[in-house]
C-alpha cells in the first residue's frame, strides 16, 4: 500500500509539473503575440508562474521545463534556450527555499534574470547598450511579470488555497 501511495504522488507530481510547463509555453506564446515577450524590456506573462513554487516543488521542473520548450519553440538563440532557462530555474529554485517568506518569492526570479538576460541581451542578440541600463529595463519588465502579475496570482492561489 506505501509503494502505491508514493507511485500516485509522483504522477501527481509529474502531472503537476507537465500542466505548468504547458500553461507556461501558452503563456509565452501569447506574450509573443502581443509583442512583448522578447527584446530589451520583456513583460513575458509566463514569468508570473514562477511564484507557483512557493506552493509545489513540481512547479520547479514545470516553470524549468517551459521556459525551455517556450523559448525552444519562438526560436531564441542557443544561449537564450540555455541562459533563460537556467535564470528561470534559479529564480524558481530561490521561490520554493522562500516559503516562509511569501512577499519575497518573486524576487529571486527577478534577480536572476536582471543578471542573465543583459549577458543574454549582449552575447546573443549583438544588442550594445550598456549591461547596467539592461539591468534596469529587464529588471523593470520582470517586476511587472513575476513581481506585480506573480504577486496577484500568489495571493489569489493562497487566499483560495488552490495548491
Amino acid at each position: 500500500m506505501n509503494q502505491k501511495k508514493t507511485r500516485s504522488v509522483s504522477v501527481r507530481n509529474l502531472t503537476t509539473a507537465a500542466l505548468i510547463a504547458a500553461l507556461y509555453v501558452v503563456l509565452t506564446g501569447v506574450s509573443s503575440m502581443l509583442g512583448i515577450a522578447s527584446g530589451v524590456i520583456q513583460v513575458r506573462l509566463s514569468e508570473a508562474l514562477t511564484v507557483l513554487p512557493f506552493f509545489t516543488f513540481s512547479a520547479v521542473p514545470g516553470v524549468t521545463v517551459g521556459c525551455f520548450l517556450a523559448n525552444l519553440l519562438t526560436g531564441s538563440p542557443l544561449p537564450d534556450i540555455i541562459f533563460g532557462t537556467l535564470a528561470t530555474f534559479l529564480g524558481a529554485i530561490g521561490a520554493s527555499l522562500l516559503k516562509k517568506h511569501k512577499n519575497l518569492v518573486a524576487i529571486p526570479t527577478i534577480v536572476s534574470n536582471m543578471i542573465m538576460i543583459p549577458l543574454v541581451l549582449q552575447y546573443a542578440y549583438g544588442i550594445k547598450d550598456a549591461f547596467w541600463y539592461l539591468m534596469l529595463t529587464v529588471g523593470c519588465g520582470e517586476l511587472i511579470s513575476a513581481g506585480l502579475l506573480g504577486g496577484l496570482l500568489l495571493r489569489l492561489l493562497h487566499k483560495r488555497n488552490i495548491l
